[in-house]
């Protein structure tokens, strides 16, 4: 594990909000641990709120009292939010009786009340998931990517990508025959699809947390690390706030940590809490398991049986080729 100078003293992982505090897990809920923040304290906010989607831990109710709850911590976190900070609100679809409501078109109002600024509606691709019956089977959440003021931290070099055609050259005007594009790489599109097409396309694809994912945990509804890192990276800088609402496990956390970020997040269940604190101390002592950044996504070779065509589907397959 890289030594980051913030961590040169130790670790010591909080479990309430200290104004010099580097970690802090609060185990309670939400509304609790914001009345203890100061105004204007965090510089990114990253969670995926709960989805309402009866989880065990979940209550379920109806979408209209679930966004009125969501509204009331909402207003608390843009106050706690730096004027120069920014806001990664990530959700997927609430389903009620078979129709589909996108959360963050319903999301997105409540935000706009608080004047805050829309700068990229980010399309989260993943190819594993649940299989629909009644409809075709979803693959992607959206990330939502607001900021409170139009003065906002923008680390763009640090998340570039490699360009597809580096070599490109003007061709007109007083730049003529010099590299048209960025030696640091490309801007990453809005659409995050990162395995190893990623590097030639700019589509960011990062795997879901699903059973063979080595970051994989007890939580039902993980997110991978690496779909935070890149907001750290990019809308942050070092020793700067980090704060998940609802951290489940802790993955924003970690992604806050290993870019010598300062960290806190809050989460009611205690079997998560518990799990987000042996995350962090396994990252510090260099026994978290992580998936790299940009890392392709396995694609099989076609030899494994679980690729390869049932026998008792030949014939049905054969018949629809003719």
């Amino acid at each position: 594990m890289k030594n980051l100078p913030l961590w040169d003293t130790g670790q010591t992982i909080e479990t309430r909000f200290k104004p010099d505090a580097d970690i802090v897990l609060y185990e309670g809920d939400v509304t609790s641990f914001l009345a203890e923040l100061p105004d204007r304290t965090v510089s990114l906010i990253v969670t995926s709120p709960p989805y309402n989607l009866g989880k065990a831990y979940e209550t379920r109710t109806t979408i209209e009292s679930y966004l009125q709850t969501q509204a009331g911590v909402i207003e608390q976190l843009v106050r706690v939010l730096r004027d120069d900070g920014s806001l990664c609100w990530q959700v997927g679809n609430f389903v009620q009786d078979g129709e589909v409501y996108p959360l963050d078109m319903f999301y997105y109002g409540i935000f706009k009340q608080h004047s805050l600024r829309l700068r990229n509606r980010i399309v989260w691709h993943f190819a594993h998931g649940l299989h629909a019956q009644q409809r075709f089977s979803g693959r992607y959440e959206m990330l939502l990517w607001f900021t409170k003021s139009d003065d906002y931290i923008f680390n763009l070099d640090a998340v570039r990508v490699p360009s597809k055609y580096p070599g490109k050259r003007h061709y007109k005007g007083p730049n003529k025959g010099k590299p048209s594009g960025n030696p640091l790489g490309k801007n990453p599109s809005d659409v995050w699809e990162i395995l190893v097409e990623e590097w030639e396309d700019g589509l960011w694809d990062i795997p879901n947390v699903k059973a063979n994912h080595p970051e994989k945990t007890l939580h039902p509804c993980q997110f991978p690390v690496e779909l935070v890192e890149r907001c750290v990276l990019a809308l942050t800088n070092e020793r700067d706030w980090v704060f998940d609402p609802y951290m489940g496990v802790g993955s924003s956390l970690i992604a806050a940590i290993k870019h010598n970020r300062r960290a806190m997040g809050c989460e009611k269940e205690p079997d998560y809490t518990a799990t987000a604190r042996e995350r962090i101390e396994a990252y510090f002592n260099g026994s978290l398991k992580l998936r790299p950044m940009g890392k392709a996504v396995h694609q099989p070779s076609g030899r494994e049986r679980v690729a390869q065509m049932p026998p008792e589907w030949l014939d049905a397959h054969e018949g629809e080729v003719e």
